[in-house]
C-alpha cells in the first residue's frame, strides 16, 4: 500500500505520465496504469473449494443432513461414521472415512450459527409456536358448563389448534399439550407461555422460572424449548391471545352443544382445519399453504406419548368419605384413617390401596360443574316478543 500511495501521489500531486512514473519506480507500464488511474483498493479473498465433498455435491447432502438431524435429539442424530456410510452406499462415495469427518468438522459449526443468526433476525421464526388458554361457554344436558380451551398458534403462519379442558391446571395443561402436538403433526422448537401455575412454581429475575417437575418431565419428553413471558406482558403472546378471542367469536359465540369432552375436541379440530383455508391477514396466502412450510420446522412426535398423571395421598374419614379436590366422596368398606394413594388424570381420579388394588374410581369433581339457564327470564322476552322465538340462540 505505501508503493500504490506513492504512485498516486506522483499521478495526481506531481501531474506526472504513466510512463514517467513507470520509469521512476521501475514498475511495468500495466501496474502502474492500474494504480494510478484506479479507483477501488478493496481488499478481496478468494478460495476455490477444493476436493470431491465440493466439486461433486457430496458436500450438499452432507449439509442437508445436519441441518435434518439439528431438528432431533442428539442420541437419534446420524453420527459421523452413519453419515459416511450412507454416501458410500446410496450415493456412491469413493472419498475416505477421514475426508468426511473434516468436512463435518468444518461445516457442523457453520450450519449451527446460520440457524441461530436467521432466528435472531426473524420476528417469529417458522415453527415457533405460543399458547393460552382461554374461557369458553357449552351447553350439556341442558344446562351452561363453562370451559377451558388451550389454544395453541403459530404466528409465522397463524395456524391455530385448539382442544377442550375442564379445568387450567397441571394434569389438563399437559394433557392439551400433548393433543395439540398431535394434531399439528410435530412438536414447536420453541414454545412460548405466560407464568400459569400448571408449569410455573416460581418467577426469577429475566427468564429464570422454576417449573414444576411435571412440566420439566413433559419438556424434556417432547424435546421443545421454553420461552416464558415477563409478568403483565400478554402482549408478548398477542398471537395467541388474538387466536383465542377469534376461537371464541367464531366457535362459542352462540354456545354449542357439548355430548363429551372427546366429541367436542373433534368437532373444534374440523372447525380449526376449515379455518385455515382462509387468507392469511396480511401475507395474501392462504394459512394452510402456509402452514405447510411452517410445519417442515417441527420436531417429530416421540415414538411413544407420556402419560399425563400425579400423585396424592388421601385418608379415611370416620364417615368413609375421602376428600378429592375440595368434594368429598364414601369409599365403602374402607377402615377409618386408611390411607390411599390416589392418581390424580385430567378427566378421572383412580384411588390405589397400598399393594395396588383399585378400590374406586371417578370421575374429577369439575367434570361435572354445570350453571342453570336463565330460562324464566328467557320465556318472559319470549312472551313479549313471541315472533322473535324462532330466531333466538335459545330456540
Amino acid at each position: 500500500m505505501p508503493e500504490v500511495n506513492y504512485i498516486k501521489h506522483l499521478r495526481e500531486k506531481e501531474d506526472l505520465s504513466i510512463n514517467e512514473i513507470a520509469r521512476k519506480t521501475g514498475r511495468n507500464w500495466r501496474t502502474v496504469k492500474k494504480y494510478a488511474d484506479g479507483e477501488s483498493f478493496e481488499e478481496t479473498l478468494t478460495f476455490r473449494k477444493r476436493g470431491m465433498m465440493y466439486e461433486e455435491g457430496y458436500g450438499e447432502i452432507v449439509d442437508y443432513w445436519l441441518e435434518e438431524d439439528m431438528k432431533l435429539k442428539r442420541k437419534e442424530r446420524r453420527t459421523n461414521k452413519k453419515i459416511y456410510e450412507q454416501l458410500r452406499d446410496e450415493h456412491g462415495f469413493r472419498g475416505s472415512y477421514r475426508t468426511v469427518c473434516e468436512y463435518i468438522q468444518y461445516r457442523r459449526p457453520q450450519i449451527k450459527a446460520a440457524n441461530i443468526e436467521s432466528y435472531e433476525r426473524l420476528e417469529h421464526p417458522p415453527g415457533e409456536a405460543q399458547v393460552d388458554f382461554g374461557n369458553m361457554t357449552v351447553v350439556k344436558d341442558g344446562a351452561y358448563k363453562d370451559i377451558k380451551a388451550l389454544v395453541m398458534s403459530f404466528p409465522q403462519s397463524n395456524a391455530g389448534f385448539s382442544y377442550p379442558l375442564p379445568s387450567e391446571n397441571t394434569e389438563c395443561f399437559l394433557e392439551g399439550l400433548k393433543q395439540l402436538f398431535h394434531q399439528a403433526g410435530g412438536v414447536p422448537t420453541y414454545l412460548r407461555i405466560d407464568n400459569l401455575a400448571a408449569a410455573v412454581v416460581s418467577i426469577g429475575k429475566g427468564d429464570k422460572r422454576t417449573y414444576t417437575d411435571s412440566f420439566i418431565r413433559f419438556k424434556c419428553h417432547y424435546g421443545f424449548e421454553v420461552q416464558p413471558c415477563n409478568p403483565s406482558s400478554g402482549h408478548e403472546k398477542g398471537n395467541v391471545e388474538k387466536k383465542v378471542g377469534y376461537t371464541r367469536n367464531n366457535l362459542f359465540t352462540t354456545e354449542p352443544i357439548m355430548e363429551s369432552f372427546p366429541q367436542l375436541a373433534t368437532w373444534m379440530k374440523k372447525e380449526m382445519e376449515k379455518d385455515r383455508k382462509r387468507p392469511h391477514y396480511e401475507k395474501d396466502v392462504l394459512i394452510e399453504e402456509l402452514w405447510i412450510e411452517d410445519k417442515k420446522h417441527l420436531k417429530p412426535l416421540p415414538l411413544t406419548d407420556l402419560p399425563i398423571f400425579s400423585v396424592k395421598s388421601a385418608k379415611v374419614n370416620k364417615y368413609e368419605e375421602i376428600e378429592v379436590d375440595g368434594e368429598k366422596f364414601v369409599i365403602h368398606k374402607a377402615k377409618m384413617k386408611q390411607t390411599f394413594v390416589i392418581k390424580m388424570e385430567w378427566d378421572k381420579f383412580t384411588c390405589y390401596t397400598n399393594d395396588g388394588k383399585v378400590v374406586y374410581q371417578e370421575a374429577c369433581p369439575y367434570m361435572n360443574t354445570t350453571r342453570r339457564i336463565p330460562w324464566n327470564d328467557i320465556f318472559m322476552d319470549w312472551e313479549k316478543k313471541p315472533r322473535s322465538v324462532r330466531y333466538s340462540r335459545f330456540f
